[in-house]
């Protein structure tokens, strides 16, 4: 049986590597993606699974995207899972709306939203080939329009904006066996959540390998934390 390929952005470290170990302990083939050529291979060597190959991935950089795209395409002629993990937090501290910096909106939403976006434009044809497809997008609490606040604007924003493409990549694919979700993983014991944080790596990836494997009558479309639906 052809294993199922699955691309994992953002993950030489954290919650995007920890995703990697769970999906390949599936039996899937995994992608480990990262900018970082040196990074992401010993990200890889890290976990010494075969199932897992280091794939180098720009998402902030269209070129990038596309050469992976054509990567895939010629080695494996298939894309089954895509889990949009990378993303960048870049609000100063006590940042504000009306007073951030354009720019940092800008450079946000680049890897947080428009790279999700042109990864499954390329991508989820590559999904309809074989017609099985899994998109996870990691978005957060901090995106929901039913407790929006002020504070950390950019990254606010472009988790919105993840949830509103969730929804609209959904429907568009509606027609086939191609579930689309978003989850958030909590607050996580990484570089980001800080040491802190109330999860652990492993908890905080369990919905999204779950999401990243749900049968084909899973749900589509939906915001999950703990694997059950929460507020848009």
């Amino acid at each position: 049986m052809i294993k199922k390929i699955a691309v994992v952005t953002g993950a030489n470290r954290g919650i995007g590597l920890e995703i990697c170990r769970q999906l390949a302990g599936k039996g899937l083939h995994v992608l480990l993606t990262s900018r970082d050529r040196a990074k992401g291979e010993a990200a890889c060597a890290s976990l010494g699974d075969q199932n897992v190959r280091f794939a180098e991935l720009d998402v902030a950089d269209a070129a990038s995207i596309e050469r992976f795209a054509e990567f895939l395409s010629d080695e494996y002629g298939a894309a089954d899972v895509l889990v949009n993990n990378a993303g960048v937090m870049l609000d100063a501290k006590g940042a504000r709306v009306l007073t951030s910096p354009v720019d940092v909106f800008k450079r946000t939403m680049d890897v947080n939203v428009f790279g999700p976006l042109l990864l499954c434009q390329a991508l989820v044809p590559l999904m309809r080939k074989r017609d099985y497809g899994r998109v996870v997008n990691l978005s957060s609490g901090m995106g929901q329009l039913a407790d929006m606040q002020d504070g950390t604007p950019a990254y606010r924003m472009s988790k919105t904006a993840l949830n509103a493409l969730t929804r609209m990549l959904a429907a568009a694919s509606r027609d086939a066996n191609i579930l689309v979700n978003a989850m958030c993983p909590g607050w996580i014991k990484t570089d980001m959540g800080g040491p802190g944080a109330t999860l652990s790596v492993a908890e905080g990836a369990d919905t999204a390998v779950w999401l990243a494997t749900l049968p084909d009558d899973g749900p589509r479309g939906g915001l999950f934390r703990s694997r059950q639906p929460i507020p848009w």
